[in-house]
Formats: C-alpha cells, structure tokens, sequence
C-alpha cells in the first residue's frame, strides 16, 4: 500500500523504493523530484534557491492537493501527478495506463482511458545493471497545444508539437530543456542527461538515458510572457549587456597576424564605419591547450589591443576546450585529472588538426586552470571578452556513452558542459572585479543565461534554408530563456565571395541581424587561402576564408549593408533597453508575436515575422529571389512603415521587398525617438 501525506509545505507519495515529492519553488511555480534512492537531491544545476512560500493544502477522496497561486498539483494514492490552473482548468497530468485506477479529480468518463491492460505508468525507473537508471517519464498529450522553446534546433518550423528532440549538445544544437505551451504552463527538465523529449499527438514523454532522480520544475501564467518571467526569476536573468556589445562585430575565418586585425580596423575608421567588438579566431595560438598568441605572428599583442582600444574597439579572442597531447599543458592537466577521459579506447575527443582531448569544464580545478591560463596570456594584455568556441564539446564522434566527466558520465551530466564552460570564465572574469562580461559560447543549456553567455547558431551552412533555420532557432532559445542570441551573418561555410546568389543571401542575412540581440558578421568564404607554411615547429597550421568585410562584396552591397550599420547604430538606444528588460524581468529581445498578443489566433499561426521588443515589427525576406511578402499586423495598435504610411491592426498586408528593402514596422505608440531612427 502506498503512502500519501502532507508534509510542512510538501506533498510526499512513497510506494516501494519511489519517493516523490512536490514543493513550491518560486511564484506559481512547483518542484517535482522522484527517485528510488534513499534520499532525494538538491542538486542545483539550473534552478536557484527557492525561500519556503506558504501554501494552500486540500484533502479529497484519494487525493492530496498543494496550491501555490496559480497553480495547483493533485496526487491521488497510486501516485498519479495532475496540474490545474487558478481557474481550475487541467494544464497537464501524467500518462498511467493500468487495470485499476484511482481518480485525481476528473469525472468518472474521462477516468476510463486509465484503464488498460498496457501496464505503462507515468513515471519509470528502468534499473541499468550496475546501479542507476533510465527514466521515462510520461504525460497525456494534447492536440489543440502548441509547444515553445526547448532551445536551438536546425529543423523547420516554431511549434514543436509534433516533435522529436534530442537532449544532447551538438555543433548548432543547444538543448535548453525548458518549454512554453500554449495552455498557460511552462515546463523546466532540470536534469543534464542525455535523453529525449517527444511532443507527440498521443503522448509528451521525457527521457534521461542515466539518471538517479526526476526532476522538473512547472509554473503556471495567463500568458507567455508570465511564463517567461517566473522562469527567469527561477533560473537567473541574464546581466545588463555591456553596451560595446549592442554594436557591429566583424569577425571571419580567420584573420592570422595581428597586422591583418589592425588594417581591417583602420579600414573601418577610415571609411567612418560603426565598429564595437573584433573577433580573433581560433589557432591564433603555437597549439591547441597553450591558449596564448603565437608569438611569431602577434609580435606585440598588448600594443594591438591598447590600439583597438583608442578606436572604441574591444578585442575579443576564441578560446577552445582543445589541449594537444604535445602541448606543454597536456601533462600536467592528465595528472591531475582535469581533461575528459573515455571509457574504452584512446583518449582523443577530437583530431582537427592534432590529437586533442577536452578540458573538464565540470571540474572546478579544471575551469581555474584554464582561466589562469587565458588570465595571464590575455587579461593582462587588456582582452576583456572571449569567444567559448566548440563549448559542446564537438566530439569526432557523439559517442556519449564513450566520455565520462568530473561531475558523472556524459550520459548523465553531458548537457551541463556549456553551461560550466561559461560559468569558469564568467567567476574569472569577476575575481577580476569585471562588471560588464559578455562571452561568445557556441551552445548553452539552462542557466547559461545568468553568466554572460551570448549563444550563436553554430558552424550553419550559407543557405536560404539554413537562414529559415535560424530564423525560428533565435526565437526559440528566446523562449526558452537564452535572450543573448546571434549568428554568423550569411552562415557560416559554403559561401563564395564572387557569386550573385551568395550576395542575395548576404544581403538578406545582414538585414535580419540589424534586428537580432547581436550583430556579428562571420564566416568561413570561398575560395579558401592556404597557409604560408603548412607546418610549423611539427604543428599543423590552419588555412583561412577569403576576405569578409563589409567592402569585400562591391560597391553596390557595400552600400547596402553601410546602410544597414548606420540603422543599427541609431537603433542601439532602444536595443539597450531591451537588454535592461531582459535583465529586469527575463524578457526575451526577440519576441514571437504571440508574446504580447496572445489573444490573438494569428499570433500563434505566423511563425514568419516577430517582434523586436514591443514595438519593432520585423518581417525578414527568408527565400531567395522573394521581391515580395506578406505580413500580418497585430490588431489593437496602429503600425507604422519607414516609408511613414499608418495601419490599423488586425490585417495582412502585401508589401515590395526590393533587395534594399526589409519590412520593419513600429508601433504608433511607441517613443517618437525610435519612431525617428527608424525612418531616418
């Protein structure tokens, strides 16, 4: 027989070895953690401490409820977990299948589809011979919802219903496992295995490969944006965004001496050009774990930052987790246990350019190492920001079941490496007393937000298709919590600098990143230009894209994307308000439209258009060739063009998208400043 009790301000189910417990955790918000283990964890990978909050319990027939504001969990004896909104309305309730039931507050005729003969219950701890488990956990799906966030997945489309995703890093995959659904509940799976979530007609299942313990974490609101904001304040917001950083970023594959960084700046002030932030690239270094400049072809890289710096440019360099085994930091960092080991075979994790493995990002002296390693060779040189690359970690091959890491086997914990990878540089930098952080990570999991991770798309090809991709990866990280957001601008390989077609793309591309968090030109261009010397002390050297400044495309797209810098430059007042807003509340800086007009049936439909705050409407040209489009103006406000023309709300418009041309619209009642810089 189970037992089913009220604890203080919880709610305990024990049968067997299960032990499940509910807890409020934050406004409308609940806890729910279960494990077969003697004792439950506190674990914090993502969520922050929660202060006890008083709750409202209620004895039924069989059941047990816990009411904390808007939302409210009912467990009846066999352990059957439902979730109720303040109105009393069902938001999600577990998936049992048995020959009996008991009910949890439904009538008797909706109770039926519990019983059968399929003997699948809603929570399942598959015992892994040797000691932990493989959880499923299992809740009725819901045809009329629509599902948001879960991070960035290259795949078409904004609703995930319907969906398949896989819980696991990968180069342009980040799995932030936390989700917004259109019935007024948003869902955190605080738990870093390697898994699955299925967004299916019949069933919405979560799985972790390895684990001890369920975990998750469920709020209720009356719209998305509540939703969005008791997550952020479950989690952390991300900080202010330093303001350098809400300016133009150049970067390519990759600038080699420190000479070609200082022409490419001046070039830029020659012409009178806004530029905020350079970006080194990587194997600027003698080899992969020396995370220092090759001093061959950076002579005097403190005199190239002090010079950047008299420009108002900030100097950002890529740091990668890679350590060569012939690099004089490889032995000391093995003996001490700080690289990621693998279960069977040789410990290599990646062989691009050199036989490397990872640093331990989970491993507290591992992440000190390597910043005193980066604090030392760039610091103290005046390099204030740094770019995370392959912070998955990329392995050769996703063998997760192969690597094993301080915290636990990848398996288990894999999904927290960005996270911790961005929280060493993130501690080192304010050991430092550095206020104003922003690092570039090439992925991130939940709560990578609150250390200054500015997440991008990863290594995408140069496509229309993949800037589609994009397009709904950038809103998605918003939902799920990540608002610090870019992308290589045109993609990041297959892009010849001499092609018309490339230059649409380009052109379209830039268009867009006016209107993203971050604006970062990037990319590896054809054709490519071979080392001067292949090899260099027994190191193999690395090649690099052809040129990728805004002049390297003609005249004509030089003065198309001149245009384009001087929007966003006068758009910087009001993007920097959004990232205080971002900070303040958890609101995304890029918004379906759903977000503020949730009432509104064509909100949820129009996956091709988004707002830039509240008062930016932006409909970007996703396909080549496209010299028109239709957008859809949320009713209840008037809608202004750059041209100046006023619509009401509530209509589709047709409008000529022209190669010079992306339809941004503005609220009527938006500041007369913004109103001004827009059509300026």
């Amino acid at each position: 027989m189970s037992e089913l009790r009220a604890e203080a301000h919880r709610l305990i189910w024990q049968f067997d070895r299960q032990t499940l417990i509910i807890e409020p955790w934050g406004e409308n918000s609940l806890r729910v953690r279960a494990s077969c283990q003697p004792d439950i964890a506190d674990t914090d990978w993502a969520l922050l401490p929660a202060a006890p909050l008083p709750v409202e319990m209620t004895q039924g027939n069989e059941t047990l409820s816990l009411r904390n504001g808007n939302i409210t969990a009912t467990l009846n004896q066999r352990g059957q977990l439902a979730f109720y909104n303040q109105h009393g309305e069902l938001l999600l309730e577990e998936f049992w299948r048995q020959r009996t039931t008991v009910g949890i507050g439904a009538t008797e005729k909706s109770q039926d589809k519990y019983i059968s003969a399929l003997k699948l219950d809603g929570r399942e701890f598959r015992p892994i011979p040797g000691g932990k488990y493989q959880l499923t956990v299992r809740f009725e799906a819901r045809r009329d919802e629509k599902i948001y966030g879960m991070g960035q997945y290259q795949q078409e489309g904004l609703d995930l219903k319907g969906c398949t995703l896989e819980l696991a890093q990968r180069n342009s995959q980040a799995s932030v496992p936390f989700m917004v659904s259109s019935l007024g509940y948003g869902l955190l799976w605080h738990n870093p295995a390697i898994g699955e979530a299925t967004f299916g007609k019949n069933i919405t299942r979560w799985q972790a490969q390895v684990t001890d313990q369920m975990d998750y974490w469920i709020t209720a609101g009356d719209s998305p944006a509540q939703i969005v904001r008791q997550y952020g304040r479950a989690v952390g917001t991300a900080p202010v965004m330093p303001d350098f950083a809400t300016g133009f970023w150049q970067c390519k594959l990759r600038y080699r001496t420190q000479q070609e960084v200082l022409e490419v700046a001046r070039e830029y002030r020659r012409r009178q050009l806004p530029l905020s932030v350079i970006v080194i690239d990587f194997f600027h270094w003698p080899n992969q774990g020396d995370w220092c400049f090759d001093p061959l072809d950076w002579p005097d890289p403190a005199a190239m930052v002090k010079e950047l710096k008299e420009m108002g440019i900030e100097t950002m360099v890529s740091v990668w987790p890679t350590v060569d085994s012939r690099s004089a930091n490889y032995a000391r960092m093995k003996s001490r246990g700080l690289l990621v080991n693998s279960d069977r075979g040789v410990s290599v994790n990646l062989d691009f350019l050199g036989n490397t493995t990872f640093f331990d990002a989970t491993h507290p002296a591992a992440r000190e190492f390597v910043w005193q390693e980066v604090r030392r060779n760039y610091y103290d040189l005046g390099i204030r920001t740094f770019w995370l690359d392959e912070a998955e970690p990329e392995y050769r091959a996703y063998d997760f079941d192969n690597y094993r890491y301080h915290l636990g086997p990848v398996l288990e914990v894999g999904n927290i490496y960005p996270q911790k990878f961005a929280q060493g540089f993130w501690e080192g930098l304010q050991q430092q007393g550095e206020t104003e952080i922003v690092n570039l990570v090439r992925c991130a999991w939940a709560g990578s937000q609150r250390y200054g991770v500015l997440a991008w798309s990863g290594d995408v090809h140069s496509s229309f298709h993949a800037l589609r991709n994009q397009f709904l990866a950038g809103l998605n990280m918003a939902m799920a919590g990540i608002p610090w957001w870019t992308t290589d601008i045109g993609g990041f390989q297959g892009g010849n600098i001499h092609d018309p077609a490339f230059h649409e793309l380009l052109i379209r591309w830039f268009q867009w990143a006016v209107f993203c968090p971050v604006m970062r030109l990037h990319g590896y261009r054809e054709p490519q230009i071979q080392p001067q010397e292949a090899w260099r002390n027994g190191i193999a050297q690395c090649n690099s894209g052809s040129p990728n400044e805004v002049w390297s495309y003609g005249e004509e797209n030089y003065a198309l994307m001149k245009d384009c810098l001087l929007l966003r430059e006068r758009l910087r007042p009001y993007i920097r308000q959004l990232m205080q807003e971002a900070h303040q509340l958890g609101d995304p800086v890029m918004r379906p439209l759903f977000y503020h007009y949730p009432q509104q049936g064509e909100s949820w439909q129009t996956e091709d258009q988004y707002l830039l705050g509240r008062d930016l409407l932006v409909a970007p040209v996703l396909h080549a060739g496209q010299r028109e489009r239709r957008l859809w103006l949320p009713a209840g406000d008037r809608w202004i063009t750059r041209s100046g023309t006023q619509y009401q709300g509530g209509q589709w418009l047709t409008v000529e998208t022209p190669l010079h041309v992306i339809p941004v619209l503005v609220r009527a009642e938006a500041d007369p400043a913004l109103v001004a810089a827009l059509r300026a």
